[in-house]
């Protein structure tokens, strides 16, 4: 079960314990917010949309395993708009200090260093110093100083807006489990492979 909100992000625990999330949700209306983080050409006549949580061991495998390839094929050439809108999974406060740390860090690099959160939680589990991987990250490739990480760790104003996200993707668009994908209104929870994104991308053109 996901832990109780409120969450507080700066209470960063000392390890990271992975598992699964999924749970069948409700199907919802995806409506595109003017606070998604968003990769591609706005005009592509293709939406991938991803639900994801920064502390998601299987979303942090698809990052890793098939979203290079994705990205390389459909966003870069133009011909899918990708967002992906934040979840929290256990445990919480880390997926929330991983998406604070994305924002703070710029809409140019909040990619790059959540991708670079999806890479660190096994260091994180390994190590049991969550913010010490996170500062590391907020450096490079964040570019951020470590003044600025320990103010964004403290921006309580991010992480309402953090929050009310969270809340209306929990209960206005109904998702229950990360990762969950809505290619022009179809959703399919769970991991997608390549193959399966070619032929929901395919039939979404058709």
């Amino acid at each position: 079960m996901f832990a109780s909100r409120p969450f507080v992000a700066v209470a960063l625990m000392a390890a990271l314990t992975v598992g699964g999330c999924a749970k069948k949700p409700a199907d919802p209306a995806s409506v595109a917010q003017a606070d998604d983080m968003s990769l591609g050409n706005p005009q592509a006549k293709v939406a991938v949309v991803e639900y994801a949580s920064a502390s998601c061991p299987h979303c942090a495998r698809w990052d890793m395993e098939v979203f290079p390839a994705f990205k390389a094929k459909y966003v870069d050439t133009g011909k899918v708009r990708y967002t992906l809108k934040e979840y929290l999974t256990d445990p919480e406060a880390i997926a929330a200090a991983g998406f604070l740390l994305a924002r703070c860090a710029g809409k140019d690099r909040y990619f790059p260093v959540l991708d670079a959160v999806f890479k660190g939680q096994e260091a994180m589990v390994e190590s049991k110093d969550v913010k010490g991987v996170l500062a590391a990250i907020a450096k490079d490739p964040g570019g951020l100083s470590a003044a600025q990480f320990d103010a964004c760790m403290r921006d309580t104003a991010a992480e309402k807006a953090l929050a009310a996200r969270v809340d209306r993707h929990e209960h206005v668009d109904k998702v229950e489990s990360t990762p969950t994908f809505i290619i022009n209104g179809k959703r399919t929870e769970g991991e997608m492979t390549l193959t399966e994104l070619d032929a929901a991308i395919g039939q979404a053109k058709d």
